[in-house]
């Protein structure tokens, strides 16, 4: 599951890549980030061991997946609808209880640089 990320810059330089991009064969970014800190955080270390983690081992539910990974619950829902926000994650809400399933979308990434 390779997922390609960029980072979005100002309006005049994005138009500028955009069009030089329109004639290259690189892969154009599905998950853009602000900057490379944002960028950082979001595809820490521990976060991608994270989306490993769930590709794996395949959680039934977010208790289950903080027992796997050995982080607390609250820490971990917060990562997980973060990580969600960027399309990196699925949670899979059930409609008859609280519980939600996290599912990865990605696990592996391309960085595209011009």
């Amino acid at each position: 599951m390779r997922t390609v990320v960029g980072i979005r810059r100002g309006q005049q330089q994005a138009k500028r890549a955009h069009q030089a991009s329109s004639h290259s064969e690189a892969p154009t970014p599905t998950v853009w980030f602000a900057s490379w800190r944002q960028l950082a955080g979001v595809l820490s270390d521990e976060n991608r061991a994270l989306l490993r983690l769930m590709q794996e081992r395949q959680p039934r539910t977010v208790l289950e997946l903080a027992e796997l990974s050995g982080r607390a619950a609250s820490n971990l829902s917060r990562t997980l609808r973060n990580l969600e926000g960027y399309g990196l994650v699925k949670l899979h809400r059930s409609p008859d209880t609280r519980a939600v399933r996290p599912e990865a979308l990605a696990t592996e990434f391309l960085v595209v640089l011009d």
